[in-house]
């Protein structure tokens, strides 16, 4: 409230002889409508206006009405105007707290959750959750101090990618310890048996394999070859290599094919990654293909699809498989 200076009141007028000789009534002090007030010393006309607020004014005392304008006007009361400010800042609460609610409500959610704030599908596959297998007890892994040989101790059906959800599992293929023949099978068969001899003479432990077929028509095998070291995992990966730069070794049905370079973004420590792309024409199905040798084991991701195999899916399920090997 700002500070103002009371105007000083006018000289009562005087009283008529017929009146009775009562005493006048301050006109500079109101009188509570409930109890009278003891006159007071009228406050000087310069002296600014007290820091509280003022009685309320009532009608004045019988008497003479004082000449119009020179009496200040009475003030009303501010409890309707304090009743309304308490009932509107009730609502504001009520409003606050139910705006409150709703946003905590909605950062709750997530994204796909709320209407019109769902992400559009990049295609990937749903994949279970990845765990590593436990290992024997004091066995390193592939990469510490120790462990020259850079071998997988753990089991290693257990380091192979399990199949999304959705997806159509291949009885004869699904996790479990198979021989060379699987693997043999998605080679030309004027490769098998140079790729066979190979093998034998390179002290080959274990092959595990999974396969699956997703809704989209896309067929998935992966295989597993641990090794007895890291020299003969290397071997038998360059040796492949070496086939594939003179079109053999390539997987069945393919003719042509070119580097994959859509993978080669997965970096996984420790592991040497080479991936392929058949090439147009390829007829009625594509091929994609990709090598991850990790230590003593090479791990082949072979896809195929009727019209052309996806990029992400093909580029998800490699890197899952690397980082189980890594």
């Amino acid at each position: 409230m700002t500070e103002q200076a009371l105007t000083p009141a006018p000289p009562a007028p005087p009283v008529p002889a017929s009146a009775p000789a009562t005493e006048p009534v301050p006109t500079t002090e109101p009188v509570p409508a409930t109890e009278p007030v003891p006159a007071t010393e009228p406050v000087p006309a310069t002296g600014p206006a007290p820091a509280t607020e003022p009685v309320p004014t009532t009608e004045p005392a019988p008497g003479p009405a004082p000449e119009a304008g020179t009496a200040p006007a009475p003030k009303k009361s501010r409890r309707p105007l304090l009743w309304g400010v308490a009932r509107w800042t009730a609502a504001v609460l009520v409003c606050g707290g139910v705006g409150a609610g709703t946003a905590l409500g909605i950062t709750a959610l997530e994204r796909t959750d709320v209407p019109g704030l769902a992400t559009a599908s990049d295609g990937r596959w749903d994949y279970p959750e990845l765990t590593l297998p436990a290992l024997p007890e004091d066995a390193p892994r592939p990469w510490t101090e120790g462990n020259d040989g850079e071998i997988h101790h753990a089991d290693l059906r257990k380091l192979l990618l399990p199949a999304p959800a959705g997806a159509t599992v291949d009885p004869k293929s699904n996790g479990g310890w198979t021989g060379l023949d699987p693997y043999l099978a998605l080679l030309p068969e004027k490769d098998r048996a140079g790729v066979g001899a190979y093998v034998a003479d390179s002290a080959l432990r274990h092959v595990t394999a999974r396969g699956w077929t997703t809704p989209d028509g896309t067929t998935t095998r992966v295989h597993l070859l641990r090794f007895a070291s890291v020299a003969f995992a290397e071997d038998f990966k360059d040796e492949t290599m070496e086939g594939v730069s003179k079109s053999t070794r390539m997987p069945l049905g393919v003719e042509a094919a070119e580097i994959d370079a859509s993978v080669q973004k997965v970096e996984v420590p420790h592991l040497s990654l080479y991936s392929y792309a058949e090439t147009e024409p390829y007829g009625p199905e594509q091929t994609r293909w990709a090598y991850i040798q990790a230590g003593d084991t090479v791990g082949v991701v072979t896809q195929t699809r009727k019209g052309g195999v996806p990029t992400v899916p093909f580029q998800q399920t490699v890197a899952l498989q690397a980082q189980l090997l890594g």
